[in-house]
């Protein structure tokens, strides 16, 4: 069982939090989703311990323990980061890159460059395919609209506690059914208002760079992709998976049943092994 470090490092000139772990076989770098941080990762992070893994999963500029984004465009600001955590993480070998949400469509972008060769990608759910229908259900949630609207001072225990439910709502098939600590890992990062404020400006600041026609140039993607979604999900449609097979024929997808928005909080066990038999299943089977 490989231990899990948590430290911090710089990367295409962000410092953010790193949870690492050492071990064999291709790296795997695991990005997050909108305003997620690496700890949703922790329960795959176990199993890939268990396995001799190495792996890495960071905090995004802009989120949890990250340092901030800058003015401008936020995906190119992302892309940097993403390829210097890549390079660094690869070492002699290629990097497998994974994230689900914001961090899957990262995932696929990283695979257009040619900058840094990659073994493969695996995006969980990527936003961009679908209009980004994921913010528009976050900022029109009722309870959290309140949240901010309300004038007086709130606690951090309420501010956590109508972000976590929003975030069992959306997140999950089976939301009552998320283990507490998950929740309480994301709401940690979401104590005040103020920080729910930045981070729902973040998103209006990326909309119209995921609805952007130029968002993906899939047809520059050279390794495997294999495309994980949840058959439940509420915020990015499974259907978007249509649009990365005509672009990508080769692309191998994997619909999980009864699971949601975050495949890798609902169901870690089997994204740990789409992860780990990830390229190399695809060269036994051919």
């Amino acid at each position: 069982m490989q231990p899990l470090f948590e430290h911090r490092r710089r990367f295409g000139g962000f410092e953010t939090r790193v949870l690492e772990l050492e071990g064999e076989g291709p790296p795997l770098v695991l990005l997050h989703g909108y305003a997620d941080s690496a700890d949703t990762w922790r329960h795959v992070l176990d199993r890939l311990g268990r396995r001799d893994r190495r792996a890495v999963a960071v905090d995004l500029p802009g989120f949890a323990r990250a340092e901030r984004l800058r003015d401008g465009a936020v995906l190119p600001q992302l892309d940097r980061f993403v390829a210097a955590v890549a390079e660094d993480t690869a070492g002699d070998a290629e990097a497998v890159v994974a994230g689900n949400s914001l961090g899957g469509c990262l995932a696929l972008r990283a695979a257009q460059e040619r900058k840094v060769a990659l073994a493969g990608v695996v995006p969980f759910a990527p936003a961009g395919f679908d209009m980004a229908r994921w913010f528009v259900l976050i900022e029109r949630d009722p309870i959290l609209r309140t949240l901010l609207s309300i004038p007086a001072p709130l606690p951090e225990a309420i501010v956590r506690q109508v972000v976590g439910r929003a975030y069992r709502t959306l997140g999950f098939h089976r939301g009552a059914a998320v283990d507490g600590a998950v929740i309480d890992a994301f709401t940690s990062h979401h104590r005040d208002r103020a920080t729910v404020r930045r981070y729902l400006d973040t998103g209006r600041r990326l909309l119209p760079e995921l609805n952007d026609a130029a968002c993906f140039a899939l047809d520059r993607v050279r390794c495997p992709v294999r495309l994980v979604w949840g058959e439940r999900d509420r915020m990015v449609s499974p259907s978007g998976a249509r649009r990365v097979v005509e672009s990508l024929p080769d692309t191998e997808v994997v619909i999980l049943e009864r699971v949601g928005h975050c495949p890798q909080v609902e169901a870690p066990e089997r994204a740990s092994e789409l992860l780990c038999e990830f390229p190399s299943s695809l060269a036994r089977a051919a």
